[in-house]
């Protein structure tokens, strides 16, 4: 599980210095609940999101355990270090959006015939409770010919999961390389 701190102070100076000691700054947030500012170590929270099974993963902050999911995060434009996390909790009760990747499995035929394979989206928009949240969207696109395309509305949602995404929106296809 991964430790973090509550944050006392979120003034520029005290997120300066918790930066050089090596930590990431983060927001915790989730429906009905205080904003929580944390700081985790920032190597163990890339280990800790690298090796995750599952869309959601728990923090410790401040003696309260929660099952998060990352939302957003912000890199430092030049060197690419990782600055600031934002972090929803999963709530198992409670509907919310999330945003849920889409792993492509299989190699499509089309690009035996000199076709370029193109993911679109690579996350879809679902509301869902915390307890139905689905780690990823497998799509097989093995079947994808030159011209096909996999849309939103050819993906089945598991149960209590529905896609906000609209169904005429393209997810991946095979286009005629040029």
């Amino acid at each position: 599980m991964l430790e973090g701190i509550v944050r006392e102070s979120i003034d520029p100076k005290a997120t300066k210095a918790l930066r050089k000691d090596g930590y990431l700054i983060a927001n915790i947030y989730a429906k009905g609940m205080k904003n929580i500012n944390a700081a985790f170590k920032v190597n163990e929270f890339i280990r800790t999101v690298k090796n995750k099974s599952e869309l959601k993963f728990p923090v410790s902050v401040g003696g309260k355990k929660y099952e998060v999911v990352v939302v957003e995060y912000q890199k430092h434009p030049v060197t690419g270090e990782l600055k600031h996390v934002d972090l929803k909790v999963a709530l198992d009760k409670e509907e919310s959006k999330y945003m849920i990747p889409v792993k492509p499995v299989g190699t499509p035929k089309g690009l035996k015939n000199k076709g370029v394979y193109l993911q679109y989206k690579k996350r879809l928009s679902v509301k869902c409770k915390g307890k139905d949240l689905p780690a990823f969207f497998e799509i097989d696109i093995k079947d994808l010919d030159i011209d096909d395309t996999i849309l939103v509305r050819d993906i089945k949602a598991p149960k209590g999961v529905k896609i906000i995404d609209a169904d005429r929106v393209a997810v991946a296809g095979v286009v005629k390389a040029r």
